[in-house]
């Protein structure tokens, strides 16, 4: 009787300790994380653009000759200053001279022709009022007359433009300015307008940049505005105003963008010079809601916020409208109103409903005074001692 009951008590130990290790141990408790916060206040949107630059000179020519023929002299450089009339290049005049004195031999024989053809119209008029001829004879001699002062007037224009062909042998500057480019040599023989040099001529100078199509209708809101721009040449502290003058018509099929030229007067730089343009928009945004990029979280395809609700210390997903950015923030459409709490750090780990503390960092809750302010930390970081709760609030930290 002892040994049944030993027997039982045995069995029910060996039951209890059997559903004891079948049975899933209690789940720990959600950690309360700490999450870093701003109270979303106006801000003025200072937004900057920067678009990269070259200066270049408001007129630039490409210079050719006005006949083909085998360059034999070329004596401007690239870089040279040159001024008006002064002889950059010269071609072979040997073949223009030979057309040229032909017509001028040509010009002489159609004289001589008309000229006797004049003497015997001149003639057969007086033998016609002595009645030697019929009015027919004269007639026939008139005509004869006129064909000959034709040809000479012809003679005359071939002899004038063979003239000017054999002058246009010469490439000469038709301003004053910089050879910006070579593109033929001596030795070359080189077809009636092909380019040679290219000429920036003194005077006005551009800043040349282009633009992506979405900020295209910003760019021609402040077309012929004068000083709507700003340039800042390379190496240089200072800027410059400068005023859209001309917005291409046309996207470039290759980058889709558009070229933009800002003229920037007779400023003393240099042709080619690397420039950066900027653009503040700060007068078109106004006062507006901004955040850092930390506190957007992307759920479902919707950009949202989590507000922090300091009654109850949790969380809830808030979808937002994004404006556009702003240095390292974003300008908010809709979806938030002054006053709420946003968290802006630990946004990827937070789940509805969840339990929160704030971070106990020096302005923690502050309100947002600027893009960059909020992006990073503040300026007064917690001692090295506190670093276990800067490892906490950081986004994705879990157990």
């Amino acid at each position: 009787m002892r040994l049944s009951h030993t027997a039982r008590a045995m069995s029910a130990a060996g039951l209890v300790l059997l559903l004891t290790a079948c049975s899933k141990p209690a789940p720990e408790p959600e950690p309360v994380r700490a999450v870093r916060t701003l109270t979303v206040a106006n801000a003025a949107t200072e937004s900057q653009y920067q678009f990269a630059a070259e200066v270049r000179a408001r007129v630039e020519s490409q210079l050719g000759f006005r006949v083909g023929g085998k360059i034999v002299k070329r004596s401007a450089e690239l870089g040279d200053s040159v001024k008006a009339g002064e002889v950059l290049a010269q071609l072979d005049p040997q073949d223009l001279r030979l057309s040229r004195d032909s017509a001028r031999a040509a010009l002489v024989a159609a004289q001589s022709s008309y000229e006797l053809s004049a003497a015997d119209h001149k003639r057969y008029q007086e033998l016609l009022a002595q009645g030697f001829i019929s009015a027919a004879e004269l007639e026939r001699r008139s005509t004869e007359l006129q064909a000959a002062k034709s040809t000479l007037a012809q003679a005359r224009a071939e002899a004038a433009m063979q003239g000017n062909q054999a002058r246009y042998a010469t490439l000469v500057a038709d301003a004053s300015g910089v050879v910006t480019g070579i593109e033929a040599e001596p030795g070359q023989v080189v077809a009636a307008g092909t380019p040679v040099l290219r000429l920036a001529h003194d005077g006005a100078r551009d800043v040349v940049f282009s633009v992506p199509e979405d900020r295209l209708g910003l760019v021609r809101e402040l077309a012929g505005q004068k000083a709507a721009l700003q340039v800042r040449l390379w190496g240089a502290s200072r800027t410059l105003p400068a005023t859209v003058r001309e917005v291409a018509a046309a996207t470039d099929p290759v980058t889709r963008t558009v070229l933009v030229k800002a003229g920037i007067g007779n400023a003393s730089v240099t042709l080619g010079q690397t420039a950066t343009v900027l653009i503040d928009t700060r007068q078109q945004g106004g006062a507006a809601i901004k955040l850092p990029l930390s506190a957007l979280v992307e759920a479902e395809g919707k950009t949202s916020v989590w507000l922090l609700d300091a009654q109850t210390m949790t969380v809830q997903p808030q979808p937002v409208q994004v404006q556009s950015a702003d240095g390292n923030s974003v300008v908010i459409a809709s979806g938030l109103v002054p006053g709420q709490e946003v968290v802006t750090a630990g946004v990827h780990v937070l789940a509805p409903g969840q339990k929160v503390k704030r971070f106990a960092g020096v302005g923690a809750a502050a309100p947002m005074a600027s893009a960059d302010a909020t992006a990073a930390p503040s300026r007064g970081a917690p001692p090295a001692s506190a670093a276990p709760a800067a490892s906490a609030a950081a986004p994705g930290a879990s157990h």
